[in-house]
């Protein structure tokens, strides 16, 4: 089966804020992890630092609200914290 949890194969997106912007790459930054990631899929999006993605695979898939990153992180959170106590 893979990588899986609890038998359900699982993909996930992470909610980042852009710091820096240059071209069609952006330095984002989530709980004092930063990574390039691609803005490719949001050519189309105005993108600036401070603004909020969700990165899959490298790659922006989504411009979002400050108060949806958080939402997003703390459903997360919970999760692993479930997964952490079982």
């Amino acid at each position: 089966m893979g990588n899986d949890l609890c038998g359900f194969a699982m993909c996930l997106a992470i909610p980042m804020q852009v710091v820096e912007c240059g071209g069609f790459v952006a330095r984002c930054e989530a709980k004092g992890i930063e990574r390039a990631v691609s803005l490719f899929l949001l050519q189309h999006e105005h993108i600036q630092p401070g603004d909020f993605v969700m990165v899959h695979v490298g790659y922006a898939i989504q411009k979002m609200t400050e108060a949806e990153a958080q939402s997003a992180w703390q459903l997360l959170d919970e999760a692993a914290e479930a997964v952490t106590d079982a």
